[in-house]
């Protein structure tokens, strides 16, 4: 298992749209272990693919307070979501410390392949359903911020360009 690069906003490789996992085989497996590495190490709760610059619809996450829970989708597909909506404060791995209030589903029912390639079904609410939603806008190329007004969005856009440069100094 490696640790893998996390794209930081406003990094244009985040606005791409993933294709299709075309078969869970070795090297997705590799990918599912270095993408949970990645993210327990990183402290986050979910990575989609795209993140580390993979552009492929797979996503892990873990949610539970052990951190012993992950769960893998592959392909995934929002097959219901509630007319009930909820505003939580999101954060993000490729956004590092910024948080701000993003409205999504209360509930979803999602399909995907797991780990193994078996289709299920999971029904999520709460802060798993939000995750699921978070991650998966990523796998169609959206970041969190673009919820946002568009001078939140560019005060976080200049606030990222400047922590870049600053790291690149240093």
């Amino acid at each position: 298992m490696a640790l893998l690069p996390i794209l930081c906003y406003p990094d244009p490789k985040l606005h791409t749209v993933a294709r299709p996992v075309q078969a869970v085989d070795g090297r997705v497996k590799a990918l599912i272990a270095d993408m949970l590495q990645t993210m327990y190490d990183a402290d986050g709760i979910g990575l989609a693919a795209t993140q580390v610059d993979v552009h492929e619809r797979l996503i892990v996450i873990d949610v539970s307070g052990e951190r012993n829970a992950p769960l893998v989708l592959i392909n995934p597909e929002i097959t219901w979501a509630s007319e009930e909506k909820q505003v939580n404060d999101e954060g993000c791995l490729s956004v590092p410390g910024i948080y701000d209030g993003v409205e999504r589903a209360s509930a979803v029912k999602v399909q995907a392949l797991d780990g193994d390639g078996k289709l299920r079904t999971v029904e999520a609410e709460g802060l798993l359903a939000v995750c699921i939603q978070h991650e998966m806008d990523h796998l169609l190329g959206k970041v969190f911020v673009e919820y946002l007004s568009p001078l939140k969005r560019n005060r976080i856009k200049t606030k990222m360009l400047k922590a870049r440069r600053d790291t690149v100094r240093a």
